[in-house]
């Protein structure tokens, strides 16, 4: 910034409570802070870099718990934070402290990086209680700034995919890493948001068949101290330093227009854009946590404080401190968040990281509390993706099946039951019907769809999909912390031998349980969730907990090799058979029947004799072979014209036994049936099955298919 342009900077009118943060409205700039507790807010302007302080601006004016002013000759560009002053009284719930500096809990744009010092922290490190100390040495230097930001960005004839609920398959990446080892992007882009946007990338997505990417968190994040000591980094995200602005580290160009371009050109190609968020917890921790933000604005408001004592928080998070939502400017702050990414950023919908969290009130879990009321009646976000997951580490946390109207789940209970199935433990058939089926038993009885549910195999949090099948225990000495972290109970089998092997007896029978399981995963009903890179095989080396790996442990590699070619073009075909039949993407429940007069049913369980399954077949804990008949007679669905949808009959066969079962087919008028797929030898064509008897190989499922329509995949 000029010396001309600093002292200008002396000009100082009263500005507006309104819009809370940094707002350039093309003339000045309008500096807007909550803070109830505060006794006096200064705003801090820094040189363009965020390196120099050059001046403080005392807010005088305040209204509603509002500091603000407005800079006449302030632009795009200048770095700033805040001082607030007030009480130090920890045990009071209140940690001001005016020698820290504080990132706006409102900033759209960052400058610098953290550089972690005990001058950050508001206590004295070294002392024993932080509530009987207090630190006087500056934080400045170690702290990255607010910058305010030009807002203008062409989206011309932008328009969002909305592909239906029932159509979605969504892909869960990392924007770093996803395409950091990709040989198709410009070696500059690798790891950003230009990468993602990128014509290879977007056209390997198509190719694939997803409709809809995840992305794992892009808020801006902080890397914990206890890493950067460790010499590792965070690399899933989930410690969020602001709630408006992008991850700089994502973008190649330092600037926010990439990460809107990006979203564009994914648009353009009809994929959705869903963001993984973290509104539950900051990054500022628990009481012996640094003060960045929020802590030093207003604790006592943004934190729910322990209500017996107040220096210490409510942890549900686990992760050392919860957001409190009962609060109305803390609820205020998540909601304009959401809707400056739905309106200023164009994302499709939101995954919320330990949803549970955000509905406690009085420390319970209320499904129809405050932050969900707040969302229904809100008409933007009301109408995006909203996804759960539906537990936090509190008491009654837990909450899979309980979400309000509107929202989908992830659904855990599928993960594990279709991982036990598949691994070979007896007594869960019944349970598997019920998640093939779309998982009526947890989402039928409020009246959900089918939708609802999230199914999945594999995340981000756990074993990749080659290492569910290639490790029996988790491998996470790399993260430093002598493997105690991380899932111990991951429903896992290494086939034979942990880890990589020259077996190839081993080799195969990885390879078809991994087929075993996307293939379950893709023709349930609901909404499947791939991990990215699991239909290449890729491996984190055992390893199950990677949030700390920014490396090639959690990278995906795009190295060509015939396994991996041949899984991805296995994936496709399934996803290219669901996007052809309605069959597998109901609206609605089976109902147990075709119509209101017909004896026929819309789905049938069959035994490997051929016979109905009976009560007592389901609570068999040697049952390991199943058949699932469903039928295209009747009425599949309504379109969205109200046009009926019917489509093929189709038979679909599992078998989890180690032996070959002989399945008796259910007989029928017309030709034979045509198999689509069968995991046992993947060759991927049509082949009729005249024989009545099929020989379902050991640990593999068959499709097949009436062929009155044509059912190549």
């Amino acid at each position: 910034m000029s010396r001309r342009a600093h002292l200008a900077l002396d000009t100082v009118w009263p500005g507006h409570p309104y819009p809370l943060g940094a707002t350039w409205d093309g003339q000045g700039v309008n500096f807007a802070l909550f803070s109830k507790h505060a006794e006096k807010v200064e705003l801090c302007v820094f040189d363009d870099k965020g390196k120099h302080e050059q001046q403080r601006i005392e807010l005088r004016e305040r209204t509603n718990d509002v500091w603000h002013c407005y800079l006449p000759q302030a632009r795009p560009g200048m770095a700033y934070g805040y001082r607030v002053h007030g009480r130090y009284k920890p045990e009071e719930g209140h940690r001001f402290n005016p020698h820290k500096l504080l990132l706006d809990p409102y900033t759209k744009d960052i400058v610098g990086e953290l550089r972690w010092s005990d001058a950050l922290y508001g206590y004295s490190v070294g002392s024993k209680r932080e509530d009987l100390s207090f630190d006087r040495r500056d934080s400045a230097a170690f702290m990255p700034k607010s910058r305010v930001l030009e807002p203008a960005f062409t989206w011309g004839n932008d328009k969002r995919p909305n592909v239906p609920w029932q159509d979605m398959v969504i892909y869960e990446l990392h924007v770093r890493g996803f395409t950091k080892l990709s040989p198709l992007v410009p070696e500059h882009l690798r790891g950003t948001y230009g990468a993602l946007g990128s014509l290879p990338v977007i056209d390997y997505l198509q190719r694939l068949g997803v409709t809809t990417v995840e992305l794992l968190p892009v808020h801006a994040f902080l890397n914990d101290r206890h890493l950067a000591e460790k010499g590792l980094q965070n690399y899933w995200g989930y410690n969020t330093l602001a709630y408006f602005a992008p991850e700089p580290r994502y973008s190649a160009s330092g600037k926010v227009k990439e990460f809107k371009t990006m979203v564009k050109s994914l648009h353009s190609a009809g994929l959705e854009v869903i963001l993984d968020v973290v509104y539950n917890h900051t990054c500022e921790g628990n009481h012996l946590g640094p003060t960045l933000s929020m802590r030093g604005v207003d604790n006592a408001s943004y934190y729910i404080l322990n209500g017996g004592r107040r220096r210490y928080y409510d942890d549900f998070t686990g992760c050392g401190n919860t957001v409190n939502l009962e609060d109305p400017r803390a609820l205020q702050l998540v909601m304009d968040s959401l809707r400056y990414w739905v309106e200023e950023m164009h994302v499709d919908g939101f995954r919320f990281d330990l949803a549970s969290a955000l509905a406690r009130e009085a420390g319970k879990v209320e499904n129809l509390g405050t932050f969900f009321a707040a969302i229904r009646q809100d008409p933007v976000l009301s109408c995006v993706k909203l996804i759960a997951e539906p537990w936090d580490l509190g008491h009654g946390g837990y909450q899979v099946g309980n979400f309000p109207a509107g929202w989908a789940e992830w659904n855990d209970r599928y993960r594990d039951t279709v991982r036990s199935f598949w691994k070979g433990d007896g007594g869960v058939a019944g349970e598997l019907v019920n998640r093939l089926a779309g998982s009526q038993d947890i989402y039928g009885w409020s009246g959900k769809k089918p939708h609802a549910s999230i199914n999945f195999v594999t995340a981000h949090d756990g074993f990749t999909l080659h290492d569910l099948v290639s490790y029996n225990d988790k491998h996470n000495e790399a993260n430093g912390e002598d493997n105690r972290d991380g899932n111990s109970n991951n429903l896992s089998w290494n086939c034979g031998a942990e880890g990589p092997t020259d077996d190839p007896e081993v080799n195969a029978l990885r390879e078809r349980q991994k087929r075993n399981l996307l293939a379950t995963l893709l023709l349930s009903q609901g909404v499947p969730m791939l991990l990215a890179g699991d239909e290449r095989g890729n491996t984190q080396g055992g390893n199950n907990n990677v949030y700390c790996q920014d490396n090639e442990t959690s990278w995906i590699d795009w190295t060509p090799e015939p396994k991996a070619e041949a899984l991805r073009d296995f994936v496709a075909r399934l996803l290219a058979l669901r996007r052809r039949h309605p069959s597998f993407r109901r609206r609605s429940f089976f109902r147990g029947k075709l119509a209101d007069q017909s004896p026929a049913k819309d789905v049938v369980w069959l035994r490997p004799d051929g016979q109905e399954m009976s009560p007592p077949d389901w609570d068999d804990p040697h049952a390991r072979c199943l058949g699932m008949l469903f039928s295209g007679n009747g009425l599949i669905d309504v379109g969205p014209r109200g046009e009926a949808q019917r489509d093929d009959d189709f038979l679909l066969l599992v078998n989890a036994h180690h032996e070959p079962v002989p399945f008796h087919m259910p007989t029928r008028e017309g030709p034979p049936w045509c198999r689509l797929i069968d995991t046992a030898h993947d060759d991927g064509g049509l082949a009729e099955v005249p024989e009545d008897v099929y020989a379902l190989q050991g640990r593999s499922l068959a499709l097949f298919c009436d062929r009155r329509e044509e059912g190549a995949p």
